[in-house]
């Protein structure tokens, strides 16, 4: 029997090893699953364990009114050690590139338990965009033993680091198979405003660090003026709980009739929100990604992405952090039915729905068919002395 222990703090990572886990569950023969969480994101968090039925068998909950980086970081490596010393895992899996991310791999290599990242290989060259994003999943490919690519970008990312072929594996992307286990579920919404949405709706999220100030406001120039160019168009704006953020749109955007802004959303309602919407204007990995797969155009609110593959099949288009530029995007898929068209009738390049599959069958691989560990460990004195 091989212990994995799959550890995420936030509502996109849940959301994205949910369907790992489900699958590591089908094989309790061979495989036992933990699930540690660090509520790096409470609220949002909780919300995604309820969809998925998810029952954590750790919680650090870790976090705090007005924590930095820092102190996430020194909190997760402080209180994770002893889950790791308790629990003895075959195998750390982690998602993505959040701080949890990051401090839960180094953890791990301290311990010597090999680490298996999902969504490994994502790059956008630029170590502040996203931020600390870029850092932390950089920092973890160099920490992790197996690499689950979700794109071939993403393992040619890998291969160009110098890591082995043998140690990647192209699985596309898990956040496809949790979209199409919700996508089809009926659904109303508790919200009547979002129930009774008439005609066009353009649905926005942006909430990213870099964004933060002078580029934020900006945005919420574009949908103010866009809002009152466009009257019948209803947009909608899930704000995020951070304050740099609702100390903007709120005051901004709180005063016009077709802009509806909400509290964030849980996933499932999120999804079908989705599904209603015309045009998505939005700075969320997550959202490029699921897009394609609803035939929604995405408009990036970023200068930089590390998923370039939406935007060179054509289903998203970079517009950047500038008002003219997001109003002019916009307008012309209001405005251009061939341009809407071209955008939303394409294949999604992120996956077929079967990642979490190819995941845990390469971890079966790598665990139970190979005779070779995925690491061989070596005895490595934790304490230090001075003399």
């Amino acid at each position: 029997m091989f212990k994995i222990m799959s550890v995420f703090g936030t509502r996109p990572e849940a959301i994205k090893l949910a369907p790992v886990i489900k699958e590591l569950q089908k094989h309790a023969d061979t495989l036992k699953s933990v699930v540690t969480v660090t509520a790096q994101h409470r609220q949002m968090l909780d919300s995604v364990l309820n969809v998925f039925a998810i029952k954590p068998d750790y919680d650090m909950n870790i976090m705090h009114e007005n924590q930095g980086l820092s102190d996430i970081t020194c909190k997760i490596l402080k209180n994770i050690e002893a889950i790791y010393e308790k629990e003895r895992p075959d195998l750390v899996l982690i998602q993505g590139d959040t701080t949890t991310v990051f401090a839960a791999s180094l953890a791990a290599y301290y311990k010597q338990i090999p680490v298996g990242h999902v969504e490994a290989g994502l790059r956008s060259l630029n170590k502040y965009q996203p931020f600390p994003e870029e850092v932390n999943r950089c920092l973890t490919s160099v920490i992790a033993h197996l690499h689950f690519a979700p794109t071939d970008d993403a393992k040619s990312n890998l291969l160009n680091e110098g890591v082995s072929k043998d140690h990647i594996c192209v699985t596309g992307n898990t956040v496809i198979d949790a979209l199409l286990d919700v996508a089809t579920q009926d659904f109303e919404f508790d919200n009547e405003l979002l129930n009774n949405i008439k005609g066009k709706m353009i649905l926005i999220t942006a909430h990213r660090r870099e964004s933060f100030g002078k580029p934020f406001i900006n945005i919420c120039n574009a949908i103010l003026t866009l809002a009152q160019q466009y009257p019948d168009v209803t947009f909608v704006y899930p704000v995020h709980l951070n304050p740099n953020v609702r100390n903007v749109v709120y005051p901004m955007l709180g005063n016009l009739s077709n802009i509806i802004l909400v509290e964030p959303l849980e996933y499932v309602p999120f999804v079908h929100l989705m599904k209603r919407a015309h045009i998505i204007l939005t700075d969320s990995g997550g959202i490029q990604e699921e897009a394609p797969s609803l035939n929604k155009p995405v408009l990036i609110l970023r200068e930089v992405t590390e998923r370039p593959e939406a935007v060179r099949a054509g289903s998203a288009k970079l517009v950047g952090v500038h008002t003219k530029t997001i109003i002019t995007e916009t307008i012309r898929l209001l405005e251009d039915r061939k341009e809407y068209d071209r955008m939303t009738h394409l294949l999604n390049p992120f996956g077929d729905g079967h990642a979490a599959q190819r995941i845990v069958n390469f971890i079966r691989h790598k665990l139970i068919d190979n005779k070779t560990p995925i690491i061989t460990k070596t005895r490595i004195s934790e304490k230090i002395t001075t003399h």
